[in-house]
């Protein structure tokens, strides 16, 4: 397990690693909650990831951790309560404007286009960087060339990070599990995110799989200089690269802090363990 990073408190009740203490936060949520039916999926949510944190949400089934991702992506309105990226507030903001104001996300599904190849998977992700139009592009033109030569080499250089570039010509849907997870992060890359954001990203993998992925998104982390949040039941990757952690239990946030704090926190316990049977206060039968 890596060194644990020490926590500074953010003004209301956040918390961010002390090397990024002077910086404001890439992404802060006041208050963020959501309503389904009268109720509350996500409520009263304060949270604060810095430049370069590697930050984990974690909670039982069911607690909200894709909900929150999915409000920090607009793919659902907040019925309250604020999300600030980068300083601005993303209210009205679509998805595609926060992919290219710099949030990228992967999701607990694999969404890769599995009859193109590896390099034309990571090229889609590129958009944002592509540069010419329509005309160009169905002429054919110079200038079109030129873009394609451009994010062929992007591409290239994209999945090297992950030692996949020898598969650059092979078709997403024939890649083995693991290497599919990594190719969905590595597409999310190609946007240029200042906040990666990753949804259950060791899914399905075995312990030398999820070895290599917790090693790779420290990589990411120093070599893109970016932020990651990400959601994860696999307890070891969590423990092992989060910096702070935030917990959340139906909907609500029960506990933040570093590694240890969560692991020793008897909130986080009950919610993921239950009570004991015959706890102070508990009644047989309850």
């Amino acid at each position: 397990m890596r060194e644990e990073t020490k926590l500074v408190p953010l003004p209301a009740t956040n918390f961010v690693p002390e090397r990024d203490a002077g910086k404001p936060p890439i992404l802060e949520t006041r208050n963020l909650g959501i309503d389904f039916g009268g109720l509350a999926a996500v409520d009263g949510l304060d949270l604060a990831v810095s430049p370069t944190e590697i930050a984990g949400l974690i909670g039982p089934n069911g607690a909200g951790k894709t909900t929150v991702f999915n409000l920090l992506t607009a793919v659902y309105k907040p019925t309250r309560g604020t999300i600030l990226f980068d300083g601005h507030d993303t209210a009205g903001m679509t998805s595609v404007q926060l992919n290219r104001a710099g949030i990228a996300r992967t999701f607990q599904n694999i969404r890769l286009f599995n009859s193109l190849s590896v390099l034309d998977n990571v090229k889609l992700g590129l958009h944002n960087s592509i540069d010419y139009g329509m005309a160009r592009g169905i002429l054919r033109l110079p200038r079109y060339w030129q873009q394609e030569r451009k994010a062929d080499a992007r591409a290239l250089e994209l999945l090297a990070i992950f030692s996949m570039e020898n598969l650059a010509a092979s078709r997403a849907g024939s890649l083995p599990y693991g290497a599919q997870r990594r190719l969905e992060i590595i597409r999310a890359l190609a946007t240029n995110p200042k906040l990666l954001l990753l949804d259950e990203p060791a899914a399905g993998m075995n312990p030398s799989e999820t070895a290599e992925l917790m090693d790779n998104i420290v990589k990411v982390r120093d070599t893109f200089q970016i932020a990651v949040l990400l959601i994860e039941h696999e307890m070891s990757l969590v423990m092992g690269i989060c910096e702070g952690i935030c917990v959340l239990n139906f909907g609500k946030t029960i506990a933040k802090g570093t590694p240890s704090e969560i692991q020793n926190n008897p909130q986080v316990i009950e919610a993921y363990l239950g009570r004991r049977k015959g706890a102070a206060g508990d009644a047989e039968g309850n």
